[in-house]
């Protein structure tokens, strides 16, 4: 009878060390598997962060690239400041305006068509406009401003024109 229990016995740890077995194989596979779900969560994940940081890296580069041209830019606009406040220090306008009025005007006028059209060729209208009839130099003899002595007299003041009647 011993026997039988001994047997018994066997046979039950025996059938719990084989369902301890089979529970843990089990359980084992679960974390495998979670595991590897994981895993190819985190690769994605990686990936999508290695594909960031590149395009990152390439706009940084563009960035850089742009803010050099600007800084270029910059510099030549300065250059050009300099250079017209060196132009506006030389000039007294107050005494050019005394002497002769007319010359002055179409100087100032000559050289603000030729600002816009700098500015308008700078920001992309590639637009011929014809230089207005006032604006046109004259090629009679003693015209070195290409204003004085024009045949069409009107400036485009908004002044009055008025005509003695004697």
């Amino acid at each position: 009878m011993i026997r039988l229990y001994l047997t018994l016995f066997v046979l039950g740890l025996a059938g719990s060390i084989a369902a301890g077995g089979y529970f843990y194989y089990k359980d084992t596979q679960e974390r495998i598997a979670t595991l590897q779900a994981n895993n190819a969560q985190l690769e994605v994940a990686v990936q999508t962060a290695q594909e960031s940081v590149d395009t990152l890296q390439k706009d940084m580069a563009k960035m850089s690239d742009l803010n050099n041209k600007l800084q270029k830019d910059l510099q030549k606009a300065e250059a050009y400041s300099d250079e017209l406040k060196s132009k506006l220090s030389r000039l007294n306008l107050v005494v050019e305006a005394l002497k002769d009025s007319k010359v002055l005007e179409g100087k100032m006028n000559g050289a603000t068509a030729k600002l816009w059209r700098g500015f308008m060729s700078d920001t992309g209208n590639s637009n011929e406009y014809p230089i207005p009839s006032w604006l046109q130099p004259s090629s009679r003899e003693g015209d070195k401003d290409g204003n004085q002595n024009r045949e069409d007299s009107n400036t485009g003041s908004s002044e009055t024109q008025t005509t003695s009647t004697e």
